[in-house]
């Protein structure tokens, strides 16, 4: 179900963009939080959001626009992971900067930010520059945020690099947050204004969204997404008061906003913002056109991130504060985890059962499906079959895959290749599918479903390994799982 116009987003919000670029003499610093393209999280709680529409948006403006990338020296120095990507953040400045340049965009460099003489950060530097990019050094500056006397100074944003842009619009970026983009950007503004140049500042950031209800559910999915930040949504005060208007921001803009205040008035002698949420760039709450159904995908959404906090904490990568945080959410959004209908399905399935692993999924048309684990295949890898031999209108009881076919496949992944676990995972079940698909039609069918399966949700009861994680998210399937170990 579509529940967000995608094209209105595009127009609206680059008018937008444009009309701030204008309001200081054509020179913009455009903090952007979130992701510039992979924005899953926007696109599983506004249906029709396309994971790249920022980028799209931001073609329309190509050639107006530089992009600078900023990384933390303290991200360096202790290897921080892009959990969804599994790289470190310091390799994905170089795959940022790779999709930016294929797609056209000028990069105009990579800022440092936190430099305080790290062997890391000099390393890398060094990295940079042998490969042709240009680096640049924004140290860590005593009493930040706070000590505005010194940050507004020639010992504070002064001892920066400055970084020479030579477009309109420059887009600041990270791959993740804390990286220091705001302080990037106030830098930029303090060294243009010392050079004679006016500039300003402004946020893109997509949630919270300012225009919607404070409980409303996609509002809610935020505080799930980012309970491991311990984000927190607020009424904007400063908006109510200058303007009498409720507007939706969250506690860090909010805490940061005088401060900020006080810096763009030691810059160029006045604030342009009476509000944290004049200084956002979010028209996206004006684009939804289904209010139901993006409030159904973003109940769908808080519970999804509260079995992946239940799944870290099982690992270890995280406190039960987390989990804490989505529960009492749960509360706000008047919901639970039998919101989910393939979560108490495939529950369900497993106690018919008598406790073996199960799964299940929620096609588009509200039909669910379930799958338990056998000793021939995975509950994830038999649930794909049975998926697709329903949207095939495949008789269930059909083997697709025959034992005999199985069974050497199990010998080699056990025998030749040493592994414990002899049945087949979903990438295996693919694999043999499309093998055998040059000679049955059944099989030919079978795979021609997979498009049809993306959009929908699924659970399995028992921990996914990597391979069953990656080959669901791109098949499209929003899956969660128990924090049950395979034994």
């Amino acid at each position: 179900m579509i529940g967000f116009d995608n094209e209105k987003y595009l127009h609206i919000q680059s008018e937008h963009i444009k009309e701030r670029i204008a309001q200081f003499g054509n020179k913009l610093y455009l903090e952007l939080g979130g992701k510039l393209f992979d924005d899953y999280h926007a696109s599983r709680v506004l249906p029709g959001f396309q994971p790249d529409s920022k980028l799209q948006m931001f073609q329309q403006l190509r050639d107006t626009l530089e992009i600078i990338i900023v990384i933390s020296a303290k991200d360096i120095e202790r290897n921080k992971i892009r959990n969804d990507l599994g790289i470190t953040y310091d390799e994905d400045v170089l795959r940022l900067r790779s999709e930016f340049q294929n797609r056209g965009f000028l990069v105009g460099g990579v800022v440092i930010t936190h430099y305080n003489g790290q062997a890391s950060a000099d390393d890398y530097r060094n990295r940079l520059e042998r490969l042709g990019i240009r680096a640049y050094y924004h140290y860590t500056i005593e009493g930040y945020p706070n000590n505005v006397a010194l940050i507004d100074s020639e010992d504070g944003f002064g001892r920066n690099d400055y970084v020479e842009t030579t477009r309109p619009l420059v887009i600041v970026t990270a791959p993740g947050p804390g990286s220091g983009k705001m302080a990037v950007c106030l830098s930029q503004l303090y060294n243009e204004h010392k050079r004679g140049i006016e500039a300003g500042y402004a946020k893109f950031e997509t949630f919270p969204v300012w225009s919607l209800p404070l409980k409303h559910p996609i509002n809610i999915a935020y505080e799930a997404a980012t309970a491991d930040i311990q984000d927190v949504n607020m009424i904007d005060p400063f908006h109510l008061d200058a303007y009498g208007e409720i507007a939706i921001n969250y506690n860090r803009d909010i805490e940061i906003f005088p401060v900020l205040n006080a810096l763009f008035e030691g810059i160029s002698g006045e604030s342009p913002y009476k509000s944290p949420t004049d200084m956002g760039v979010n028209m996206i709450g004006f684009c939804i056109s289904d209010d139901e159904a993006c409030r159904e995908a973003a109940k769908q959404e808080i519970v999804r991130r509260y079995y992946t906090a239940l799944n870290k904490m099982a690992m270890g990568l995280q406190s039960e504060s987390e989990v804490n945080k989505i529960a009492l959410l749960f509360k706000q959004a008047k919901i639970n985890t039998d919101h989910r209908r393939c979560t108490t399905a495939a529950k369900a399935r497993r106690e018919q059962e008598g406790g073996v692993f199960s799964s299940a999924i929620e096609l588009q048309d509200g039909t669910i499906i379930t799958a338990s684990s056998s000793v021939l295949l995975g509950t994830c890898a038999s649930l794909l079959l049975n998926a697709t031999k329903y949207l095939a209108g495949i008789d269930h009881k059909v083997k697709l895959i025959s034992q005999e076919l199985i069974e050497p496949i199990q010998k080699t992944k056990t025998v030749y290749l040493g592994g414990n676990n002899p049945r087949l995972h979903t990438d295996e079940v693919l694999v043999a599918l499309s093998v055998l698909s040059q000679h049955d039609e059944n099989c030919r069918r079978a795979l021609e479903q997979l498009p049809r399966l993306r959009g929908c949700q699924a659970h399995s009861t028992v921990m996914l390994g990597e391979v069953d994680q990656k080959i669901f998210s791109k098949l499209g399937v929003g899956i969660t799982w128990d924090p049950v170990k395979k034994k």
